[in-house]
Order: structure tokens, then sequence, then C-alpha cells
């Protein structure tokens, strides 16, 4: 079995390959590899920062290291353009895609739930998912930000794993619509990940035809659709709790 690219942490290979071990339906090989795709993509769709720019040659390196497949020619187009573009120009990019457009927020349940108190209550459940696999998330993202997800499904294996991106398969054809129709490059990533999971089904793509003409579901007025704000996204502003009414004393 070839090793993994260095750009992977050891702790990371180690438990993508626990995760291939638990794949019946493919060589060792192959469930190495497509743990690894998965990961690629978690780490391509974070936030250019500096960081990730610095190691742009390695993350290059992996993906040309890739058997040829749908997800690895994705892949290699995507790479292409993030490899030569300038680092202020990808962070421009990355928020007016994924910061500036609902259409193709990384958020995957607001997708199925919108901004309401549903959605609170699935971030809470992923976030418990991901608990009871052994696995905590920094709480520097949402539970439900794609590369989140990306990663755990690397890491936990293709049955529970990949779950969540198999309840959000919806949302994810929105994201890679809407890419497209913007033209941007990040299309690719969604292509490639599309290429890992089950084809859509008709009920699928007739949502979510509905779903980018009608937008999700409308705000709950009255209500915090993050709970006590623990899963609001960064920078969105959670109302105070109501101080409790002030007892009069009867008059003497």
């Amino acid at each position: 079995m070839s090793p993994l690219p260095a750009t992977i942490p050891a702790i990371v290979r180690t438990r993508i390959r626990a995760a291939s071990r638990r794949r019946t339906a493919t060589t060792p090989d192959e469930a190495e590899r497509h743990a690894l795709q998965l990961r690629l993509l978690s780490l391509l769709l974070v936030y250019p920062d500096a960081e990730l720019c610095a190691d742009r040659r390695q993350l290059a390196d992996a993906v040309t290291a890739l058997p040829v497949s749908q997800a690895a020619t994705q892949l290699t187009a995507f790479m292409a353009w993030f490899t030569t573009e300038e680092p202020d120009a990808l962070e421009r990019h990355y928020v007016e895609m994924f910061d500036l457009r609902r259409k193709s927020s990384l958020y995957l349940t607001y997708y199925l739930h919108g901004d309401t108190r549903r959605r609170g209550m699935a971030l809470l459940a992923l976030a418990q998912r991901y608990r009871a696999a052994g696995w905590e998330i920094d709480g520097g993202e949402l539970p439900d930000h794609l590369p989140v997800v990306l990663e755990f499904a690397a890491l936990a294996g293709p049955g529970r794993g990949e779950a969540p991106l198999r309840q959000h398969r919806r949302g994810l054809e929105l994201i890679h619509h809407a890419l497209t129709d913007a033209g941007s490059p990040y299309h690719h990533l969604l292509a490639a990940l599309r290429s890992l999971l089950p084809p859509p089904t008709e009920a699928d793509l007739a949502a979510v035809a509905e779903l980018a003409a009608q937008g999700p579901p409308a705000e709950e007025v009255g209500l915090d659709p993050y709970g006590n704000g623990e899963f609001a996204p960064p920078g969105t502003f959670t109302p105070p709790e109501q101080a409790p009414p002030t007892r009069q004393e009867d008059d003497r």
C-alpha cells in the first residue's frame, strides 16, 4: 500500500487507514484513496489563509499522486487554478462565493431548515453524532460546515461517517449548481465530491430545483434558531436572554 502524502498529519493518516479497513465493498487501497480524497476536499474547502496557501504545492503533489478517477480529474482542474492565483485573490474569491452568497453557503443545515429553530436542533444532532464516534471538533466552526463534515467522513468511514453527506445531498447539489453558474473553480471540488457519493435521485433533483427557486424555510419570528447561541455562525447576533420581570411589592 503506497504511503499517504506527508501533508496529511500522522494521526489523520492512521485514522484514514482505520476507516478504510471498515469498507467491505472495496479493496484496502481503494478505501484509503477514497478517504484521502475526502480529506483533501476538506482541506481545500477551508478559507485560504496564509498557512493553506503555503501548503499549496504539497497539496498539488498529493493530488497528482492520485490514480485516475473522476474525483482526481476534478481535483487536478481545481489545483491548476488554486496554485497559480495570488493569495489575496483567493481570499476575495472565497469570501464572495461562500460568505456573501446564500446559495453557495457551506453550512449544510441551512438548506434543509433555513435560519429556524429546527436548524439548531439539527446542529446539535450533528455534534452529538461526532461525540458518539469519539471525535470532538475544535469549536472554530459549526458542525455542519462542509469541511468539518468532510473531515468526519474521512475519519469515520463510509457508514456513519458519510451519513451526514448523504443526508444533505440536496444542499450539496445546490452548492454545486450555484458555483457552476458563478463560474467559480470551486465547482470542481463539489463535482469531485458528487463523484464520491451515490448519485442523486430524481426526488433529490426535483427538490434542488424547488429549493433554488424558493429558498430554504423562512425564519421563525421570535425564536432563536441556534438555541442558546452555541451554534450560531461567527458574527451572528444572538440576543441576550430576557431579564425576569421585576416584582413589585404591595403598597403598605
